[in-house]
């Protein structure tokens, strides 16, 4: 089979869908891997690891889905990647089509088959794709509420430099939370954190 891995596109979206490891397990099995170049750059894998691993580096992601019998991906195809699915062809991917619905029907008008991660189940009825992205969302959901409470960001009022009478009410109000403790570091005005915050 030929498997193609194309660089993702969504914003913020660093994965890549198969690691060097996992193309090295794929052509060991007997199968034909090609990578887009820059794939691998989020998770720090050049193009030359892939290489080594035994993949081809094709210029674009127009070459993986052209010459590709599955394309392997991280998360959903954006529009301008169900367009260029054909009849035939597998996708395996995140796809959460739930909340979109365009998604869906660009899916089926492609033809293509199209595999979930997140409904993928095993002999027992679990879901072994998900539970690991569950359990690291799950941890980085602490993580991130600890950031915030710790004073790591700022309000979007004192951001964007709202005048000093309503820096001062978000900083008695709100302070607390919603983690504006840059609040008393930028304004100096440590007698609002000294004092509880009035009730309201």
């Amino acid at each position: 089979m030929r498997v193609g891995v194309p660089k993702e596109i969504k914003v913020q979206e660093y994965r890549v869908g198969l690691t060097p490891g996992a193309v090295r397990e794929y052509v060991a099995a007997g199968h034909q891997v090609t990578v887009e170049t820059g794939a691998g750059s989020g998770i720090g894998a050049s193009d030359e690891v892939y290489q080594r691993a035994g993949a081809t580096i094709a210029a674009s992601a127009r070459d993986i889905f052209a010459a590709s019998d599955m394309i392997v991906k991280v998360k959903e195809p954006q529009k301008s990647e169900w367009v260029q699915l054909r009849e035939s062809q597998i996708l395996f991917t995140y796809l959460h089509l739930a909340p979109d619905p365009e998604q869906a029907k660009g899916l089926l008008a492609s033809g293509c088959t199209a595999i979930a991660y997140e409904t993928v189940t095993d002999a027992a009825g679990h879901l072994p794709l998900l539970a690991p992205m569950s359990e690291v969302a799950g941890r980085l959901a602490i993580e991130a509420a600890g950031a915030r409470s710790s004073g790591a960001g700022r309000c979007a009022r004192c951001a964007a430099g709202a005048p000093r009478l309503a820096r001062r009410r978000c900083g008695r109000n709100a302070g607390r939370a919603h983690g504006c403790g840059s609040w008393r570091r930028s304004h100096g005005d440590r007698s609002l954190y000294s004092s509880p915050a009035p009730a309201g």
